[in-house]
């Protein structure tokens, strides 16, 4: 390590972000441009370089968090960004989307604030795009090998760069007119501005990446056809059935799903449409789940000039700090995080009626009741114990023209006919059966990332890819040097 002195002598100082009656206005990234390098040198030379670094242990991806720190604090970018692509494929995507469960891993966050892993981490690759560190690398000779992968998250772009890379020519299929998933149509452009991904997948073009967009398989393409084109198929569709929620009135209109509400937003930010069919402009919005979904409609929700915005959230309110006797470092804790969209729900005061930050924590929701045209007017809630028991009189009503339900997902989803052509085998859970080597029970098709394993991180989904990649390339050729960072039953540490 630069500074051995470093985690006693520098304190923690994380990424600015803009204020909030600045930020609110636009779709931008929540960040003060260009103010995370004149602090990142320091913030590297925090860590502790320690002896069993458990930030590798914590990150699936396996990052090589203390070598690139070391290299930061000693302004090498270019080699900090050779180590950092060598686990991670998309580290401008984990810099800003991942809820960073190595910072929870990091020895120093023992008794101490963690390093900034996931600010250097963003640091680097935002340098290495400056710097020209990331050129297109396309593969010395062909294979003669040819794999489908279906769906175009980060568990498909993982895997579809890796295998292009090995060789083999790889087309990713998208049902959506632009390539993403989720990164696309989902995350709100405040949280990533999409010229992260548009850049990185013009580099994957130059590798040779072919990219089939608006093309549902099983319904434009079949899967037997797929199956008959290419030697090998990985699935990667994610797990975007949503929970339903069953309570009376939920047939009233102005009830969506967050997966509905969500991809207009973004639509916007594209051009595709001048103000979204559900935008929150002066309604009064309550959202159902108290996850980042959720978050992420806040924020949106509040960008679009809503009346009001209250997010109800089952589970009672956290800790501010980790309880160390129930989840002990270093695993990731439940706590009370301040997140950009609830920072500005806070300061705005979206929900006057709600706990400091448009939360209503221990929240239930009871039942809807409508308007005599059908619209949704208002929801009814109640507030539950530790066992989810109502609370008898907690009941309360909220004023809802707008509700958006963010409840999590339960598996992939089934209205394409892709499953039940190849017939593949389900688990209890609804997602897809799978062995050790990531292969179904249909030859020659794999499968990674949520649609398998349920829903996960972005770093999880980025390590099954890389580890489905090497899957595949071993079966087609008899062996791989690709990386396979987890296993298919891998699972986070837990207490």
């Amino acid at each position: 390590m630069a500074d051995p002195k470093g985690f006693m002598t520098t304190p923690r100082e994380e990424y600015p972000r803009r204020p909030v009656e600045e930020r609110v206005r636009d779709w931008n990234e929540v960040y003060v441009p260009g103010a995370l390098l004149p602090i990142i040198r320091s913030q590297a030379d925090r860590c502790m370089d320690c002896g069993v670094p458990f930030c590798h242990e914590a990150c699936p991806l396996g990052n090589l968090i203390p070598e690139w720190n070391d290299l930061v604090s000693r302004d090498d970018w270019r080699a900090a960004s050779d180590r950092l692509h060598a686990t991670n494929n998309f580290p401008e995507f984990t810099g800003r989307l991942c809820p960073a469960p190595c910072e929870s891993g990091c020895v120093l966050a023992i008794n101490q604030p963690a390093v900034t892993i996931k600010n250097v981490e963003v640091a680097i690759a935002d340098r290495a795009w400056a710097d020209g560190f990331t050129p297109p690398s396309p593969p010395e000779r062909l294979s003669g090998r040819t794999v489908a992968v279906v769906g175009s998250g980060p568990t498909g772009l993982a895997a579809a760069q890796q295998l292009t890379r090995a060789g083999h020519t790889v087309a990713v299929y998208e049902r959506a007119d632009r390539i993403g998933g989720l990164l696309r149509y989902g995350i709100p452009a405040f949280k990533m501005e999409k010229r992260h991904l548009d850049r990185r997948l013009e580099q994957m073009r130059a590798e040779g990446t072919k990219f089939r967009t608006s093309t549902t398989i099983g319904r434009d393409l079949t899967a037997s056809e797929l199956r008959t084109r290419y030697d090998a198929v990985v699935l990667a569709t994610g797990a975007t059935a949503w929970r339903e929620l069953d309570v009376s009135g939920r047939e009233l209109s102005g009830i969506h799903q967050a997966m509905e509400y969500l991809p207009f937003a973004d639509r916007v930010c594209e051009g595709d449409l001048e103000v979204s069919p559900l935008s929150a402009a002066g309604k009064h919005v309550v959202i159902v789940g108290g996850g980042d979904t959720g978050a992420d409609c806040l924020g949106t929700a509040v960008r679009e000039g809503a009346a009001s915005v209250t997010q109800l959230d089952i589970y009672p309110q956290p800790e501010d700090e980790r309880d160390h006797d129930i989840e002990p470092w270093p695993t990731y804790p439940k706590i009370y995080r301040l997140s950009a969209a609830h920072e500005e729900a806070r300061d705005l005061e979206t929900a006057p009626t709600a706990h400091a930050d448009a939360r209503v924590f221990a929240a239930s929701t009871l039942h809807f009741t409508g308007d005599a045209r059908g619209r949704v007017r208002s929801l009814h809630l109640v507030e539950v114990d530790a066992g989810r028991r109502p609370v008898p009189g907690s009941g309360r009503t909220l004023p809802a023209d707008l509700v958006l339900l963010a409840l999590g997902f339960s598996g992939p989803d089934r209205h394409d006919g892709l499953i039940d052509q190849l017939g593949l085998a389900l688990d209890t859970r609804g997602t897809i059966t799978r062995d050790a080597g990531f292969a179904t029970n249909v030859p020659r098709v794999y499968v990674a990332g949520d649609a398998a394993r349920g829903q996960s991180l972005i770093v999880w989904a980025i390590a099954e890819g890389r580890a489905v990649a090497a899957a595949v390339d071993r079966a087609l050729t008899g062996a791989s040097n690709l990386p396979a960072p987890i296993g298919p039953y891998d699972r986070p540490m837990t207490a």
